[in-house]
């Protein structure tokens, strides 16, 4: 049933849009499995050996993890972006090791992961959080063991279960917080989900008292806990709170057709996941698990985004590799009696199958080219100042065209890209071009604090302070604005969020009110009030806010209008100015990912520059500073797309990295042009 859901919801089909709780299923069908094979081992021999306990797991895991990893590797290889190697080779290392949850959840909330596609290892995630806990309850059970020989008048199971209460109400607590606060990382990290675990751990230990349960009691609680699992299926959505107090019904579901199967017989579920074709699925469900996803990622690689009909088809297909990997590499080491009598080979065995998909994972980041098909100069190019050094040459307005006498195109027009040879940054290398100190002094809040950190650059003597606010695109222009301080004495201090705009309005992260993001505004206007800067310098990539707070289809560009007035007009009425530099134009592509793949033709990356503006913050940003009286506005755009078209590479610069920020080799580039726009309109409205 769980692996049912799973597979049913991964292929798109419809009427299952939560299938995704079938993990939330096999988590508490996990939990029950090994703490039975653990208490019952406990209770027969007085202890429980570790080395046997990992011996199994290790035999029953990593032989086809390793496989699957190796393959997976392969796969990316062939169809992924060269731009996503790196990161999916990272996923597959972190997935050999199982901590691939915990490497996902960072991914998450990082600003700088912006661009990074689907893991063709996601779904190891909750095969991390499993191994985690398997890590850690069988030494407390080893603890209790100890325990008990001490005292034998205790009782083992009431002690045990005292010991997993101790595990599943904190992680409980801590999932109903986090799933609000953060609902990316909470999907993802082993604290939200060990109490899912340990509600089937919770199950094994009664496991005495459930058969005790009348059959006509038992009959009908495995069949509503069966529904409540089905039923949770149809209802929730990807756009749910998870795995919050909604996933009590799966969870809870689960553990009743559990329970009711000690005494139902076959008049309860268990006669349905008896049937011969579910038992079979069953048997193979781990292999199927481990299969289907990396080959759905590799098919969209290969020919985009899946209709139903064809997720379900490649579903079907990865029965195959499912069936051999389960035939010829599972069984025959599980039922091994070499490998049985022998806990330490085993577990060389299995160490040796964890490099195997180690080296896997690392093999494909090197396998990143240094350069993606270009020869990466040694100093950056010009950039933008190659705009300016042929202003004079071409069509400002259109498309441009040679200069006289045969001259070469204008950097930064369509027919320029037949002539660039190497840039910098390198289109892999991209995403990691960006200003250094914020990233290193951790001046870039996450998406989980609402508690703004407070950076400095600058002239920190200087009489005149500049308060830099707002996203990472405020950031993006962190290296030339703390160069410009610098020059022109201004004390800078910067307070930013990841994906939150400076706003009074309540925004949206992940499909879910941000509201760690409504609390980090409420208090920079705190401490805006109190530090009084004589400038507020902002701009921002968010240009929606829900215009009902409670109503998350609400979302509009003229809510986010009036929210941006309103944070405006709290500081101007404090007298406290406020500039704003305009965003730049947005490809709605991930230009660097284009580049490197298209590097014999780089007009495949070009995009219209109209659009780019209508889907920027910048036209919502222009109306609020007509409503905000002294607000003034800076506007670099056209050093960052001169023409109609906007290309990828300037000058021997690439601009864009990830989906809409510029690279901070470009913004560098840029410093005369933003220091020409902003330090006279600095000086005006601070008088």
């Amino acid at each position: 049933m769980a692996i049912g859901l799973v597979l049913y919801y991964h292929a798109g089909l419809p009427f299952l849009p939560g299938g995704f709780v079938g993990v939330d299923v096999f988590f508490v069908i996990s939990g029950f499995l090994i703490t039975g094979l653990l208490i019952r081992e406990l209770e027969q021999h007085g202890t429980i050996s570790l080395s046997r306990f990992y011996a199994r797991r290790a035999k029953r895991l990593l032989p086809a993890t390793a496989v699957v990893l190796t393959a997976t590797a392969l796969l990316t290889w062939l169809t992924a972006p060269v731009v996503q190697w790196r990161a999916f080779g990272t996923d597959i290392t972190g997935a050999a090791l199982y901590v691939v949850n915990w490497v996902l959840a960072g991914r998450a909330v990082d600003y700088l992961a912006e661009g990074v596609g689907v893991s063709p290892v996601q779904h190891f995630w909750s095969l991390a959080v499993e191994e985690q806990f398997y890590i850690v309850w069988p030494l407390l059970l080893v603890l209790v063991a100890m325990w008990l020989r001490r005292r034998p008048g205790a009782r083992p199971r009431a002690v045990m279960a005292a010991g997993i209460l101790l595990v599943i109400l904190p992680s409980f607590i801590w999932s109903l917080y986090l799933t609000q606060a953060n609902p990316e990382r909470a999907f993802f990290v082993t604290t939200t989900r060990l109490w899912e675990l340990g509600i089937g751990a919770f199950v094994a230990i009664g496991s005495r008292v459930w058969a005790q349960v009348p059959k006509a009691v038992a009959i009908p609680l495995g069949w509503v806990g069966l529904a409540a699992v089905v039923a949770s299926g149809m209802l929730i959505t990807a756009e749910s709170a998870w795995p919050g107090y909604l996933a009590l019904a799966p969870t809870l579901g689960s553990a009743a057709v559990i329970i009711a199967g000690f005494t139902s017989g076959m008049a309860g579920p268990a006669g349905l996941l008896a049937l011969r074709p579910a038992v079979w699925v069953g048997g193979l469900s781990y292999s199927l698990y481990l299969w289907h996803w990396p080959m759905l990622i590799s098919a969209e690689n290969q020919w985009g985004e899946l209709s139903a009909l064809e997720g379900l088809g490649v579903v079907a297909f990865s029965v195959v590799p499912a069936y051999l990997c389960y035939r010829f590499v599972e069984n025959p080491l599980r039922f091994n009696s070499h490998l049985s009598r022998s806990n330490r080979l085993t577990l060389s065995l299995g160490g040796n199958f964890t490099a195997v998909g180690v080296v896997a994972g690392l093999a494909l980041i090197l396998a990143v080219p240094s350069t993606a098909g270009a020869d990466r100069p040694t100093e950056a190019g010009p950039g933008g100042a190659a705009i300016r050094s042929d202003s004079g040459r071409g069509d400002s307005e259109g498309e441009a065209t040679a200069g006289p006498g045969g001259a070469e195109p204008p950097p930064g027009s369509v027919a320029s890209l037949a002539n660039v040879e190497s840039f910098t940054p390198s289109a892999v290398e991209a995403v990691n071009d960006v200003p250094q100190r914020p990233k290193e002094e951790g001046c870039q809040v996450d998406q989980v604090s609402a508690e703004p950190v407070r950076c400095e650059y600058g002239d920190k003597e200087g009489e005149l302070t500049v308060a830099l606010v707002g996203d990472s695109k405020v950031l993006q222009w962190q290296s030339v604005l703390e160069a410009i301080a610098k020059e022109h004495g201004w004390h800078m201090i910067s307070f930013t969020k990841s994906a939150c705009a400076f706003s009074s309005g309540m925004q949206v992260a992940s499909g879910q009110q941000y509201t760690s993001c409504a609390e980090w505004n409420d208090a920079v206007l705190g401490r805006l009030s109190d530090l009084q800067p004589d400038v507020v310098l902002t701009t921002n990539r968010v240009n929606e806010v829900l215009a009902d707070p409670t109503d998350l289809g609400s979302r509009t560009e003229d809510a986010m209008v009036d929210a941006v007035t309103e944070s405006w007009q709290e500081l101007n009425d404090q007298g406290i100015p406020v500039v704003s530099i305009l965003d730049n134009p947005s490809p709605g592509i991930s230009i660097y990912e284009c580049v490197a793949e298209n590097m014999d033709d780089l007009s495949q990356c070009t995009f219209d520059r109209s659009t780019g503006i209508a889907s920027s913050s910048a036209p919502g940003h222009l109306e609020a500073a007509e409503r905000v009286p002294g607000t003034r506005t800076v506007d670099v755009r056209e050093a960052i797309c001169p023409e109609q078209t906007c290309v990828p590479v300037i000058g021997n610069v690439l601009v864009y990295r990830q989906t809409s920020h510029i690279t901070d080799t470009y913004a560098r580039t840029l410093r005369p042009v933003l220091e020409a726009e902003l330090v006279p309109v600095v000086r005006e409205v601070t008088g």
